[in-house]
């Protein structure tokens, strides 16, 4: 169960809630031989909830201020409610956006049924929206799902599902999920009222009703359940990997949050001028302070032993320690996070150069491209199961990406005509067009119009075919003696003779 203080610090909103979920053995339609990898996929729904809550809080910048009670004013602690430090959705988001899912190549013709399948379940699915969605919930709580489904016209469906409405067991032996679970359905306040169970050759789908919980069992045989990964980083002792989110980065944030609010603090403090009077009681100025303070004439009397009063101003702290130490945790947040210092809102004295910056972007580049390779596989993996492929048919089919790196058209058309000079194939071919910058959608209209061209072609090759028979037809119907008459009146008309009026 999430804790009142988790809710507090989202502002109120409320996340679900593990209490009410059911025992297996007290749902009704699951069959007994499921019931303890049901209760296990339960457990750990329960166990990883608090951590992907934390996670969430983090990249909504909804976390709470941990303050250590020594040097912030209370008013300032409950008043500072939105942190200003989004490093975590920085963290996130920069990797993120360079995965750029285009759709999927498919090798054996343009005009195949396969390449037909794919395109429709491409399009059906939504799946250059959905992908990029599952990639930013994947960066953000280690891993996130795709669940693959037949609707109720037959189609395939591929929903993305998020950690924090998942959870899943790793089978080693197979290298794949051995079984998966969904929270599909929740009420205003986070109980859960619904569920879906991925196991081999069977899904439970699991609801709530009149106060009791019904499992409703549909048959796939498939072998495994129908449900892929997608995961950050995996490891062998971690096969669902590891969030960008990371317990540094977590708290470097916190230190970042506390320093800002000392500044602030520290601010608020010296914004108006500190005086003090040597020598003068309180009871010499106005009762308004800070009227006595801005009017624009000020007199006080000698004391009582006819002493002039003194005034002293107190000086305004810098703020120099504080943005030192700013700028230190920027440092080390770039250093956990492989992210550009300058990204992270710190101006350096000395301005990086062009190669700093571009190898600085490549340590990210080179990440999203591994990323991208095991991507590649869960997206082979969901088409397979919802087009039901061939172990052939899925080996033609190869997702592509945008490229993780920004390459100058210069460099592009230089590469591209330096190979082509020697490949002639390689000019025309997908990859060659890829290395010249054109996107798969560009290359897709290319190629339509290439289709489009040769038809015309095609239509233009009948035409010339057709047109010497209707020639030959014309000239047998008598047709080429009224033509060779027409050619000698104007030979006769144009020529020498015809001009001077002379008989030839």
């Amino acid at each position: 169960m999430v804790s009142s203080e988790i809710v507090a610090a989202s502002g109120g909103k409320p996340y679900l809630y593990g209490s009410e979920l059911p025992s297996a053995r007290g749902i009704e339609g699951v069959d007994e031989a499921d019931w303890d990898i049901v209760e296990r996929l339960l457990r750990v729904w329960r166990d990883k909830q608090p951590g992907n809550i934390m996670r969430t809080l983090y990249y909504d910048a909804h976390e709470r201020l941990k303050d250590f009670g020594i040097s912030m004013p209370d008013k300032i602690k409950s008043n500072m409610v939105m942190p200003p430090v989004g490093w975590p959705a920085k963290t996130v988001r920069t990797l993120a956006d360079l995965s750029a899912f285009e759709g999927f190549a498919v090798d054996g013709g343009e005009n195949s049924t396969l390449k037909d399948d794919v395109d429709a379940l491409f399009d059906m699915n939504s799946l250059d929206t959905i992908v990029p969605q599952t990639i930013v919930s994947a960066y953000k709580h280690s891993c996130a799902f795709l669940t693959v489904s037949v609707a109720e016209d037959g189609s395939p469906r591929i929903i993305p599902r998020s950690a924090e409405w998942s959870a899943a067991v790793w089978d080693t032996p197979r290298n794949r999920i051995k079984a998966a679970l969904a929270i599909t359905d929740a009420d205003e306040n986070g109980n859960i009222t619904g569920f879906g169970v991925w196991l081999p050759d069977k899904v439970y789908e699991c609801s709530l009703a009149a106060g009791r919980w019904v499992a409703d069992v549909k048959i796939t045989n498939w072998g495994r359940p129908t449900v892929v990964a997608f995961c950050y980083d995996p490891q062998l002792d971690r096969p669902f990997g590891r969030s960008r989110i990371t317990r540094p980065l977590m708290s470097l944030t916190d230190i970042a949050f506390r320093t800002l609010v000392r500044m602030e603090g520290n601010a608020e403090f010296y914004s108006s001028p500190k005086v003090w009077f040597l020598g003068l009681g309180p009871e010499a100025l106005k009762t308004d302070t800070w009227s006595s303070l801005i009017s624009a004439i000020n007199a006080v009397s000698r004391d009582e032993d006819d002493e002039i009063p003194t005034m002293q101003q107190v000086q305004q702290a810098s703020m120099q320690p504080h943005s030192d130490m700013l700028r230190t945790i920027a440092m080390l947040v770039a250093s956990e996070t492989s992210l550009p210092v300058n990204d992270l809102g710190i101006t350096m004295d000395n301005p990086a150069s062009a190669e700093s910056m571009a190898a600085a972007e490549r340590k990210l580049s080179r990440e999203a491209d591994r990323q991208n390779r095991l991507f590649s596989r869960a997206l082979k993996d969901a088409a397979g199961m919802a087009l039901n492929l061939s172990a052939d048919d899925l080996t033609r089919i190869t997702p592509v990406w945008a490229p993780t790196r920004e390459v100058s058209d210069a460099a592009r058309a230089d590469y591209y005509s330096k190979i082509a000079g020697v490949n002639s194939d390689f000019a025309d071919s997908d990859i060659g067009l890829m290395k010249a910058g054109l996107t798969y959608g560009e290359i897709r209209s290319y190629r339509a119009y290439q289709q489009r061209m040769k038809a015309q072609r095609s239509i233009d090759q009948l035409k010339q075919r057709t047109l010497p028979q209707q020639t030959t037809k014309e000239t047998s119907d008598g047709i080429e003696q009224s033509d060779g008459a027409a050619g000698t009146q104007e030979a006769a008309g144009t020529g020498p003779e015809g001009l001077s009026g002379q008989p030839g």
